[in-house]
């Protein structure tokens, strides 16, 4: 059975140093808002099983050298339920964090809405849903770790709409809680490694290692603002406009990053079918290669937020040349699924409102385009890639590195800051399908390679991309 940790014990698992904020206590009227039988006998029990005088414990945290304001849930007071005290509290943290300039860190452990405030428990969820929206807008990161169970609505504000979300293993993690979901319910599909593979959950995370992951996380979000290492808390700023646009409150000029130095051969392709050859060889570098010598360190996102994930497209964090966080999307070589152009969408957006720098690598034979895949919204998936990289708020450099397939590839390529490998090759479509379009016989394949000028040379000439890059130290 998954273990269940209070509020204070999730807390000291996270971080050290916390400092409790101080937030007034609303009055309630005998009973409540409702005037419920029974609910000031409910809660002193609660407080005497728990000691808390809430469902949920706020204040700040120093997580591997970084401050963070944290947001726990004592599940063991009235199932970490959310009322309108719990909403004073998780809105004075955001509040807390907005005007010191504080990454929030939500420790979450809910069944949802509490029941004796009725419609007056549910409608903190349109607030905490804001708070959250606000601290988007000022360009501040948020994290959720999912502890067990956490269901309703706490799943669907602080859980789902974190920009990277942990689980604890084994959680219930779902909309649905336990008495309220269909007979015959799988029980398995809400699980938080369910929801990983649903692509709603980036990763799971032993208990063990959940202080060294947030440090992690922490230090690469918040370093385009802070000098690694170093403890920030600046002067407090004034709260947002409610109506303002989604900008950050700070806006940084953000320079872009070099592409990846070449890990493959040197020389350059004769004929067009050569590059065809290089990119598909087998002992060509791949993604993951190039992330290990381009990064230091990095932490992945993953799954579309959508109901996929695409283990051909690699997306997060990374600590990278000089130190600098950069965020990555990295084709494998594999076709691209819907879910994988989704990820790299969600990940281009989020590093833009954080104002982090991007590198793509670009390897693919082209958009997954089997029923499924058509299905899942292949189409519009790509189009919102390209959407995303075209407004993207922070640069994007491009590395092509291998295949680089029809619009399924160019859906990832930063216009005029791409660059190639000379083990690469970009093309229309792959020579074969190009050569079937144009009813051609297969022994014309070569000959429509060399016609599509796909050869990383070529690709110069014609102002596709900026430059070819050489091995390191060439």
């Amino acid at each position: 059975m998954t273990e269940r940790f209070s509020a204070r014990e999730a807390i000291a698992l996270a971080g050290d140093d916390f400092r409790e904020l101080s937030v007034p206590m609303r009055v309630f009227k005998p009973d409540g808002p409702l005037s419920w039988q029974g609910y000031d006998d409910s809660r002193r029990r609660a407080v005497t099983r728990t000691g808390e005088d809430e469902s949920v414990v706020c204040g700040t945290a120093v997580i591997g050298g970084t401050r963070a304001v944290l947001i726990a849930f004592e599940f063991g007071y009235l199932g970490g339920s959310l009322g309108e005290r719990t909403g004073d509290r998780v809105e004075a943290a955001y509040t807390h964090a907005r005007e010191h300039r504080l990454p929030v860190v939500s420790l979450v452990a809910t069944g949802g809405s509490r029941m004796q405030e009725g419609m007056l428990a549910l409608t903190q969820l349109q607030r905490v849903a804001r708070q959250s929206a606000l601290a988007r807008e000022a360009g501040l990161p948020q994290i959720a770790v999912l502890r067990d169970p956490t269901t309703g609505g706490g799943w669907a504000t602080l859980g789902a709409g974190a920009d990277v979300t942990l689980a604890l293993p084994g959680s219930q993690v779902g909309f649905a809680g336990s008495r309220v979901r269909p007979p015959g319910a799988d029980p398995a599909a809400y699980t938080a490694e369910a929801q990983v593979a649903a692509g709603a959950v980036d990763a799971v995370v032993r208990e063990e290692e959940l202080r060294e992951t947030l440090s992690l996380w922490l230090a690469l979000l918040t370093a385009p603002a802070a000098e690694a290492g170093g403890e920030v808390e600046p002067e407090p700023k004034s709260e947002p406009d409610s109506k303002s646009k989604s900008e950050p409150e700070v806006e940084v000029e953000v320079e872009p990053v070099p592409p990846p130095p070449a890990l493959g051969a040197p020389g350059l392709p004769a004929t067009g079918w050569d590059a065809v050859r290089h990119a598909r060889s087998p002992e060509r570098p791949r993604a993951a290669a190039y992330l290990d010598a381009y990064f230091s360190r990095r932490a992945a996102i993953s799954g579309d937020r959508c109901g996929g994930s695409d283990d051909g497209m690699l997306c997060g964090f990374g600590s990278g040349p000089a130190g600098r966080t950069v965020a990555y999307a990295a084709q494998c070589g594999t076709a691209t699924r819907p879910a994988g152009y989704r990820t790299a969408a969600r990940l281009i957006r989020l590093a833009g409102r954080l104002g982090v720098p991007v590198l793509t690598l670009v390897d693919t034979p082209g958009a997954a385009n089997d029923a499924q895949a058509e299905r899942q919204g292949a189409g519009s998936a790509i189009a919102d890639l390209f959407a995303a990289v075209a407004t993207a708020r922070t640069p994007v450099t491009t590395l092509v590195i291998g295949e680089g397939g029809s619009g399924g590839a160019l859906a990832l390529a930063a216009p005029g800051n791409t660059w190639a490998t000379p083990d690469s090759y970009f093309s229309v479509i792959a020579p074969e399908l190009a050569a079937a379009i144009l009813k051609r016989p297969a022994g014309e394949v070569h000959a429509t390679a060399d016609q599509l000028r796909i050869r990383p040379q070529d690709l110069v000439e014609l102002g596709v991309v900026r430059g070819i890059v050489e091995p390191a130290g060439r």
